[in-house]
């Protein structure tokens, strides 16, 4: 008579366990009610109206394949996991709401073999090194002289600015690039001419921390609604 080893009714009990659990714990999260509570904090400014799913794309395949791959892995007869419940976020995910041809600083743009030493220090190719969601704030790359990385050679001709950008740089003087430029350059204002006139840095930091806007309000685009991404995805 054929007998199970106690290693392979283990593995298979395990198997089964791993199913069952997965499947009440998926159920669980996907409930409208626990969206509070499974986020490991507070949406960021201007997400508040967003649903979890609007940025956690279900993963591919149902989920006893999902569960059986990583189980798979974790035994080591596959050699990759997969995603369990829902996909990780990525630049893509931003872009359907964020995307617009005016951008200055888009991620693709970092890209490019030439910005291959500023990326080693920032990574700009993605929007999460700067705009890390769940933490209530706008921006939460902890230091601000980011400019740094790629216009430590900047030069202006007819400098416009009571102080130049030359002396600016030559004093490392980094933080004043953002109390004059919108980094994404979405904001219609007029730029300072005196450094006397610039947005105070307080201002500054209030803002990336989810307060007022001090580049006003009056923008070149605005970022779709849930709604309106919503329509974009049925068409």
């Amino acid at each position: 008579m054929f007998k199970i080893s106690p290693l392979r009714k283990r593995q298979f009990l395990g198997g089964i366990l791993g199913v069952v659990v997965g499947v009440a714990i998926f159920y669980v999260l996907t409930l409208d009610a626990t969206e509070q509570y499974v986020s490991i904090g507070p949406m960021n400014t201007g997400h508040q109206d967003l649903s979890c799913f609007a940025c956690h794309a279900d993963a591919k395949g149902n989920l006893v394949q999902q569960v059986q791959s990583n189980i798979s892995h974790a035994f080591g007869v596959r050699k990759d996991g997969v995603d369990f419940g829902t996909q990780d976020v990525t630049v893509d995910n931003c872009l359907q709401c964020h995307d617009r041809p005016n951008d200055r600083h888009p991620t693709y743009r970092f890209s490019e073999p030439r910005f291959k030493d500023a990326i080693s220090n920032i990574d700009a190719t993605t929007c999460i090194t700067c705009h890390t969601e769940h933490k209530e704030e706008r921006v939460s790359v902890a230091s601000i002289d980011y400019c740094m990385n790629c216009h430590e050679d900047l030069e202006i001709d007819n400098d416009p600015l009571d102080v130049s950008h030359k002396e600016l740089i030559a004093k490392d003087e980094w933080f004043t690039c953002i109390q004059c430029h919108d980094f994404h350059g979405n904001h219609k204002y007029d730029v300072p001419v005196k450094i006397s006139d610039t947005i105070p840095m307080q201002s500054i930091q209030h803002y990336f921390d989810g307060g007022k806007d001090p580049y006003g309000t009056d923008k070149k685009y605005i970022a779709l609604s849930q709604k309106e991404w919503l329509e974009n995805l049925n068409k």
